[in-house]
């Protein structure tokens, strides 16, 4: 006989959030020296694979709503590794890379892949591949089901 399925306890929420606040401390520990923080590098890197794009797109790439994206974006320009200029119209805008983003996205990437490996052999690498399944498949679920802010 299977044993019986554990009712969850707690706060979903709260857990996600709590176990998202340690890993960005870490992943932003790490970026710190190269001076940027997760979301920084989180936009350089989806620019560079994606871009030149226009912003509404990118935030929805992201999974950002348009204001969160446009106040990350700001001091992303201002430094001078994004540009963002005219699109395909008047109205139209786009969101493109930097020869200096670039750098500054490789030099990071570095880091990153460090703040990775650092998470992987704290947790083990079965437990971080079965985080991400459940966390891919729970993304799913909840995707269709929640209001689109962007």
């Amino acid at each position: 006989m299977p044993a019986p399925i554990a009712q969850p306890k707690g706060c979903t929420n709260f857990k996600t959030r709590q176990l998202s606040r340690l890993l960005s401390r870490h992943y932003d520990a790490e970026l710190a020296a190269v001076g940027l923080k997760t979301t920084q590098y989180s936009l350089l890197t989806h620019v560079l694979r994606l871009g030149p794009l226009a912003p509404g797109e990118l935030a929805r790439h992201m999974g950002l709503d348009a204001s969160t994206l446009t106040r990350n974006l700001q001091p992303m320009v201002a430094a001078g590794w994004l540009l963002q200029e005219a699109g395909v119209d008047a109205r139209s805008r786009s969101v493109s890379i930097t020869p200096a983003g670039r750098d500054k996205q490789a030099e990071a990437q570095r880091r990153w892949k460090a703040a990775q490996q650092q998470v992987n052999a704290l947790l083990g690498d079965e437990r971080v591949a079965a985080l991400h399944r459940l966390l891919d498949d729970c993304t799913a679920a909840l995707q269709d089901n929640v209001a689109d802010d962007t």
